[in-house]
C-alpha cells in the first residue's frame, strides 16, 4: 500500500461527484483508514450517508457546514459565508492534526465558485495537507489552479438526465 496521499478532483456537470467520493470512502474504511467528509453548502438535509456515517462511526464522520436553502450564487447571504469558513477552518484543523486519513471536501469546487472560500485558501489546504494524507476536492467548477496541482481529475459529463423529465430527487439514489 502507498504511504503517499493524493489530491483527487471529482468535477463537471454530470450526476455522480460526491458519490465517487463516497465510495472511495467505503473502500478507505474496508482498507481500515479513517475519513471525514466535510460537506460545504449542505445542511439539515437528511442524505443517506448521513445514516451511513453513523453506522462507520467513528471510522467515517461526515459534518455539514451549510444550510438546507440552496446558496444565491450571485448575492451569497453572509451565513452562507460564515458557514463555509467554518467549513475551511475545520479542514485546516484536521490538516493540522492529522486527525484522519482521508479528508474530502465535497462540494467545495462550488464554494470556491460562489466565492465562499478563496482559491487561495483551498491551493493552501492542499499544500500544507501531510504527506500521507488523501485529500479529495468535489464539485462543478473546479478552477484550473487546483486542476493543477490535483493528482487525479475526472470530469463527470451529462449525457442524459432524469431530473430533466421532471423526476425529483430520489431517497436513497440522490437524498
Amino acid at each position: 500500500m502507498s504511504e503517499t496521499g493524493m489530491v483527487q478532483v471529482y468535477t463537471g456537470a454530470g450526476k455522480g461527484k460526491t458519490t465517487a467520493a463516497l465510495g472511495l470512502a467505503v473502500r478507505a474504511i474496508g482498507q481500515g483508514l479513517t475519513v471525514h467528509i466535510i460537506q460545504f453548502m449542505k445542511g439539515n438535509i437528511d442524505y443517506g450517508e448521513l445514516k451511513t456515517a453513523r453506522r462507520l462511526a467513528p471510522d467515517l464522520t461526515i459534518t455539514q457546514m451549510g444550510r438546507e436553502t440552496f446558496v444565491d450564487r450571485e448575492h451569497p447571504d453572509e451565513i452562507d459565508r460564515q458557514w463555509a469558513e467554518k467549513g475551511m477552518a475545520l479542514a485546516r484543523e484536521l490538516v493540522r492534526d492529522r486527525a484522519c486519513d482521508v479528508l474530502i471536501l465535497d462540494e467545495i469546487n462550488v464554494a470556491m465558485d460562489f466565492k465562499l472560500v478563496t482559491e487561495g485558501e483551498v491551493l493552501k489546504l492542499i499544500q500544507e495537507k501531510p504527506e500521507t494524507m488523501e485529500m479529495i476536492l468535489t464539485g462543478r467548477y473546479a478552477p484550473v489552479a487546483v486542476i493543477k496541482v490535483a493528482d487525479l481529475v475526472t470530469e463527470m459529463l451529462e449525457i442524459k438526465h432524469y431530473y430533466h423529465e421532471g423526476v425529483e430527487a430520489r431517497r436513497g439514489f440522490e437524498l
